[in-house]
């Protein structure tokens, strides 16, 4: 059995925060892909309403499952990264109070699908997009990340991507 996380809903809402900032960074990437499907940019304002105060409840779940039905209807491969990204941002509400390190993903997830949305769409490197998501993160979502182990093994790039995310953001500032 793993042992508890304290969280509080402040706790959460910053990582909300943080996860929503992320994903619309991108947002415009699965919009030039499919301009009329608005899931993505449901699920991003439903993970902003949770951070800004509101509730914890349906609305981020059935956003967040839209927007995973969006992912799988997108035509390029950055535009079903955009989407998941969306996703994760309305799924970052749901972290969990587990010392286990996939719940990492729930932190870091936006950032890291909407880092290799960005570097998809650019045909290049997410070293610039990544060091963009490390200077969004506030103290308060730092000090959330260190409760956690850090990120698990495996994921592929986006993984990949998620384990540069927890290794910049636990080491700090150079």
């Amino acid at each position: 059995m793993s042992a508890a996380v304290a969280l509080s809903t402040e706790d959460l809402r910053a990582v909300a925060w943080f996860a929503a900032a992320s994903a619309e960074t991108v947002l415009g990437i699965f919009e030039a892909d499919q301009p009329d499907d608005p899931r993505p940019r449901d699920a991003i304002a439903a993970a902003w309403a949770f951070a800004r105060g509101g509730e914890r409840g349906k609305a981020l779940r059935d956003t967040a499952w839209a927007a995973l039905k969006a992912a799988q209807d997108a035509h390029t491969a950055a535009g079903r990264e955009a989407a998941r990204a969306a996703m994760a941002a309305a799924g970052a509400a749901y972290l969990h109070p587990l010392a286990k390190a996939t719940q990492v993903k729930h932190i870091l997830g936006a950032g890291a699908h909407a880092a290799r949305a960005a570097e998809l769409a650019a045909g290049g490197s997410a070293a610039d997009h990544l060091a963009r998501t490390v200077r969004r993160a506030t103290p308060e979502v730092v000090d959330v990340l260190n409760r956690y182990p850090s990120a698990p093994d495996g994921g592929g790039r986006v993984g990949e991507l998620t384990r540069l995310l927890d290794a910049a953001l636990r080491t700090g500032p150079e």
